[in-house]
């Protein structure tokens, strides 16, 4: 199975620019290039949450779980 981040896909629907969210978040906009390009390997709970509220969704939202090739 692969966690595939779609991040990029929620920044869209709530028309939110990943410099804005990094501000709200308090990470890196590199950080959060890195979340939507999918090169990272694990996520902290606390940071997941924080982007969960500031995008007002749910961590299901933008991980998504996907059969393996």
């Amino acid at each position: 199975m692969e966690i595939v981040v779609t991040l990029d896909v929620m920044l869209a629907k709530r028309k939110m620019r990943s410099k804005d969210l990094a501000a709200a978040v308090g990470i890196t906009e590199q950080n959060i290039s890195l979340l939507k390009s999918g090169k990272v390997k694990g996520i902290r709970f606390e940071t997941l949450a924080r982007i969960c509220a500031a995008l007002e969704c749910q961590p299901g939202d933008i991980l998504e779980a996907l059969p393996a090739p």
